[in-house]
């Protein structure tokens, strides 16, 4: 019993108790991720959308969450972290109650633009509280568990919005607008603001003038714009994944049972990664996880009709992405001045949003014109280039460390 405690207390240490609320309010809000996962198959089955006009629909959302890293991280800044997440929080559920009412399409892609808006907007907030409240010794680890939260809930989120869609698709717009609005009542009752009182003067200082001094420093600029290309190999595994396992005459169940690993890795390893990672070397743990990323992409090339072959495949690029899930926000967050937290996270989380309106696209092109043999490759060998590119930042990082007038990364 002692041993278990003193574990406990290993893996907990310097997490403050809002860290603890935090965390609580995003594995409830993860559970509750019902309605975008099945919003194509709602406007198609429930509301007699065109596959290409429901495609080009949810689309909006993405767009939307995409402009809201930027506005949010700005206004996290300025205003304060509570009140962009409680913006966020109570706006965002009645933006999906509205969207599960609407029958004009028009009206539908507003709302979907306005939710993904919303819906997003506290991202770079909650990130830039987590970099205020906990140390940078502790980062990888408050990171890391809360990815962990996120793939839990989300995991749990399509079992049960299968069960509701079965009697009413709107419960799902009910159940997700409720567990968000349970979100933002944990943090109106026990999160107070965590930004730094000395960084109240970035009120007053103009965005262009913020933005000259994201220009003065490269790392950041340099890690967002890698980030875009990480997240377009990522994207294969939901986008052209299941189309290879198609002519690999397997089934799209087969599909499911191997992103399945996905899940069932996360969940079951992303604690004591976190934990591992917490004394890596920041710029060489992404080196290895965009690596890993590349590698089990790339290793779809010799692909045969078993489907184990993808579940390795799976796991290879899965750790990865456990990897770099729990270094990359710790990471922005070690760069970031402390007054320019939430749009330092904001820049790297629309990077990050970004890949996912470009990924789909670029990967079904690479699909259709070259073939899977050489979409595989490029995965593969982009990887490979991801993570020099990370090594040679490891440098430039070091050399910034020793600058006398900028903080160590």
């Amino acid at each position: 019993m002692e041993s278990i405690r003193s574990r406990f207390s290993t893996l907990t240490a310097d997490l403050p108790s809002t860290y603890w609320f935090i965390w609580f309010g995003i594995l409830i809000n993860r559970v509750g991720s019902f309605v975008i996962p099945f919003l194509t198959l709602y406007l198609t089955s429930q509301r007699g959308i065109s596959v290409s006009q429901a495609a080009l629909t949810v689309s909006l959302f993405g767009a939307g969450s995409f402009l809201a890293q930027l506005a949010g991280g700005e206004l996290a800044d300025r205003l304060g972290r509570r009140p962009v997440l409680l913006m966020s929080l109570f706006v965002a559920p009645l933006a999906m109650v509205a969207l599960g009412l609407l029958r004009s399409l028009p009206l539908i892609a507003l709302f979907t633009f306005i939710l993904g808006f919303f819906t997003d907007l506290y991202r770079p907030a909650q990130a830039a509280a987590v970099a205020d409240l906990v140390p940078p010794s502790a980062r990888v680890r408050a990171f890391g568990y809360q990815n962990w939260a996120v793939n839990l809930g989300f995991s749990l989120a399509p079992i049960l919005a299968g069960f509701m869609a079965r009697y009413d698709y709107f419960l799902l717009f009910i159940g997700d607008a409720l567990t968000t609005f349970i979100f933002g009542l944990i943090v109106l009752a026990r999160v107070p603001e965590t930004r730094p009182a000395q960084v109240s003067h970035a009120t007053h200082v103009s965005f262009n003038e913020r933005m000259q001094q994201v220009r003065r420093e490269p790392l950041l600029l340099i890690f967002s714009f890698i980030t875009l290309f990480v997240g377009i190999i990522y994207m294969q595994g939901y986008v052209t994944l299941p189309l290879d396992m198609q002519t690999h005459a397997l089934s799209s169940a087969d599909y499911g049972l191997a992103i399945a690993v996905n899940g069932i890795l996360i969940v079951a390893l992303s604690i004591q990664v976190s934990h591992a990672a917490t004394n890596w070397p920041r710029f060489r743990a992404m080196a290895v996880a965009v690596l890993l990323l590349g590698v089990g992409f790339g290793l779809n090339m010799f692909a045969v009709n078993l489907l184990p072959f993808y579940f390795f495949t799976v796991a290879v690029w899965t750790l990865g992405e456990i990897t770099a899930g729990a270094v990359a926000p710790a990471l922005i967050a070690d760069l970031s001045p402390v007054e320019l937290r939430g749009l330092y996270q904001g820049i790297f989380g629309s990077a990050w949003g970004l890949s996912f309106l470009i990924g789909p696209i670029l990967g079904g092109w690479a699909y259709e014109a070259m073939g899977a043999q050489a979409l595989w490759l490029s995965c593969f060998l982009l990887g490979c280039a991801l993570a020099l590119s990370y090594l040679w930042m490891g440098t430039l990082a070091r050399a910034r460390a020793a600058h006398p007038q900028t903080p160590p990364a």
